[in-house]
């Protein structure tokens, strides 16, 4: 495969149908979530999979990683677990988000090595970015983040009210959380839009992937999406190839729902499901806030794809395909539109090859995306 980035070093002109390849950073350890602050600050988290990382969530300064908020909430091992509290450290961080009121949150599962839910450990927290300190801590109780669960990644409200997340474990689900009451409600737990598709296997060069005992991958509801009006929220398992989509005000939680069985009020919520397309199996999505479009990581092609939301059924189109883009995960927006995305690897981590390092190196890559770059642009750029 040949990038647009080696495609536009080919041309004499320097033209390139795809946006140009940048890597901005690399590291040691296996990455996967990114995010950028308004004012242009890049944070970047390493879960506990393979390794027990030294550093859970960062700052990335001129190409170096800084503990973020500090080198005690980077404390936790899983040698000391019984140790180290797992309210206030960073346990097994999944996925790190800048929020609409311009400070970073970070989701943490709390299960190392996708394992074991660490007691008291699941939690999303609020870092002020002026002070750099814990603003304020939501913890998830065991019927909100159960054992075996897996909190993956959140998209905010554009009134900083509600979050919305997945959980990719072993029966997936959505979360919505009250910001101001902490409160988290698990809804289409255990449907079929949220759960792995039995008809889908994920596949590397051509192969199915698998671990050595001959398990495949199995994540349920991963990538997650807001309409930049929150209006609508989008997801899908990474073993799927179906991307689903919810209006909000339907997770909203009135009377009736609060009233009614959980089961029903599940079965009502999955009447209102829709279904926008097939993606196939992805992992990270995001809608731009400068197109409207949504961007989707490809991890079986090394590749990123966007879609046009405001054509039904619009396939999508390839933005860029390169060998380097070894599992494209997780997506941010930059406040001038770059996209930055991290690759993790997840094919080449000791899960599915027992001689692959403990400590797995991975990179953080960004691109320029414009209107001609792809088909489907739902505004014109600027």
């Amino acid at each position: 495969m040949t990038s647009a980035l080696q495609a536009a070093e080919a041309s004499p002109s320097g033209a390139s149908r795809g946006p140009a390849l940048s890597k901005v950073a690399g590291f040691d350890h296996q990455v996967t979530g990114v995010t950028v602050s308004k004012d242009g600050r890049i944070f970047v988290n390493f879960p506990r999979w393979t390794e027990d990382s030294e550093v859970s969530v960062a700052e990335l300064k001129d190409g170096k990683l800084t503990p973020f908020p500090d080198a005690g909430w980077n404390a936790w091992r899983n040698a000391k677990k019984d140790e180290i509290s797992a309210k206030d450290h960073w346990v097994c961080v999944q996925s790190v988000v800048a929020g609409p009121n311009g400070n970073l949150w970070v989701l943490d599962p709390a299960a190392p090595a996708m394992g074991a839910t660490v007691k008291n450990g699941p939690k999303l927290v609020e870092i002020d970015l002026r002070t750099n300190m814990a603003a304020r801590t939501i913890a998830f109780d065991e019927v909100a983040a159960p054992q075996g669960s897996y909190l993956n990644d959140v998209r905010f409200s554009p009134d900083g009210k509600t979050a919305y997340l997945t959980d990719s474990g072993a029966k997936g689900a959505l979360l919505v959380v009250d910001l101001d009451s902490g409160k988290a409600r698990r809804v289409l737990d255990g449907d079929p839009t949220t759960q792995p598709d039995a008809s889908v296997t994920v596949t590397y060069d051509g192969k199915p992937l698998r671990r050595p005992d001959g398990r495949g991958v199995e994540f349920a509801a991963d990538g997650i999406a807001l309409s930049p009006d929150g209006k609508t929220l989008y997801w899908q398992a990474i073993k799927g190839k179906t991307l689903y989509s919810l209006p909000t005000e339907a997770l909203a939680g009135g009377l009736t729902t609060a009233l009614m069985p959980s089961a029903l009020a599940d079965q009502s919520l999955a009447g209102r499901v829709e279904i926008v397309g097939e993606n196939g199996p992805a992992d990270g999505l995001i809608i731009s806030r400068r197109d409207g479009r949504m961007y989707v990581t490809a991890p079986q092609e090394d590749a990123i794809k966007v879609r046009d939301l405001s054509a039904k059924g619009a396939p999508l189109t390839t933005l860029i395909q390169d060998q380097r883009l070894r599992w494209p995960d997780t997506f941010a927006e930059g406040p001038d539109g770059t996209l930055y995305f991290t690759t993790s690897h997840i094919q080449d981590s000791a899960f599915y090859k027992p001689d692959a390092p403990i400590a797995l190196p991975t990179e953080l890559w960004s691109i320029k995306p414009v209107a001609p770059d792809a088909t489907g642009s739902t505004k014109p750029a600027r």
